[in-house]
């Protein structure tokens, strides 16, 4: 997945690392000056937590107005 089309308010699933399996909104995103992408992740219970922008996917999210 190509980490830089995170923004802010995209929902996503954390698929490596410390945080595996946990999931939320993005927010907070910042490139290191090693050129990594850190972000917030907001889970819904309101519990934030930092990781690193390749440990996420994105989620899709469906609309059910059709």
């Amino acid at each position: 997945m190509e980490t830089t089309n995170l923004k802010d308010g995209d929902y996503c699933v954390v698929v490596k690392g410390t945080h595996k399996g946990k999931q939320g909104k993005v927010s907070d995103i910042h490139t290191s000056k090693t050129g990594h992408i850190t972000i917030t992740v907001e889970q819904d219970n309101g519990v934030k937590f930092k990781t690193l922008g390749r440990n996420v996917e994105l989620k899709v999210t469906t609309s059910s107005n059709r």
